[in-house]
């Protein structure tokens, strides 16, 4: 697995190259959001850690860049940007989990982790699981602790959106954007209550202010 590490200080770049490649994986680390950007198709990488204060630009714009330009391996933002809105504002843009500085190596190694868990764990086969819960895309079904659940097209929608992004919050707009339409007459919370109710009360978890996340 290839890492596109993008950390302009050098002590902890060096660390968290150190770190990275002592548990197998090849990293490519640039300091500049030029380089990191020529990199992200040049060097074709699994997944990027990407900080956000960069001398020559903001992360962030690198972030929506990668985005914008189709770019879908798994981004993890670390930075010491703590407020809710810059956190808001990267799930917005795209991230699929944000770091907040200082951070724990073992923290930061697990996070990555799920995050390439999530690429490989389903999207070749269209089945997704989390614990006893499993969606077929292909069938459109949704099968927990061995039983089939009925469920609307709409609340297939939000838990297929859950279940790709295991393990990191997905924000309310996203999922709007995903599973509701402007002549939707329920609203998100109410699918997600439904949802509770179909799965399990605890499968869905609320993080205020930012979103959901599936949980087994």
């Amino acid at each position: 697995m290839k890492i596109l590490l993008v950390e302009d200080d050098l002590e902890l770049g060096r660390a968290l190259q150190s770190v990275l490649q002592g548990e197998g994986f090849s990293v490519v680390w640039v300091r500049m959001a030029a380089d990191a950007r020529r990199l992200l198709t040049e060097a074709e990488p699994d997944a990027m850690l990407l900080d956000l204060g960069l001398p020559d630009g903001d992360g962030i714009d690198l972030l929506r860049h990668a985005r914008a330009s189709g770019v879908e391996l798994p981004i993890l933002l670390i930075t010491s940007r703590d407020s809710l809105e810059d956190r808001l504002n990267g799930f917005g843009l795209g991230a699929d989990d944000y770091l907040i500085k200082p951070f724990d190596i073992p923290e930061l190694l697990a996070r990555l982790r799920a995050v390439l868990r999530r690429v490989q764990g389903g999207s070749s086969t269209g089945v997704w699981h989390c614990g006893e819960l499993q969606l077929d895309e292909k069938r459109m079904a949704i099968n927990c602790a061995g039983r089939a659940v009925p469920v609307s097209r709409t609340e297939f929608s939000i838990l297929l959106a859950l279940l790709q992004k295991s393990d990191r919050v997905v924000t309310r707009g996203e999922l709007e954007d995903r599973a509701l339409n402007c002549s939707e007459s329920q609203t998100l919370d109410v699918h997600i209550s439904n949802l509770r109710k179909k799965i399990g009360e605890r499968r869905i978890r609320t993080v205020r202010g930012v979103g959901y996340m599936i949980q087994q």
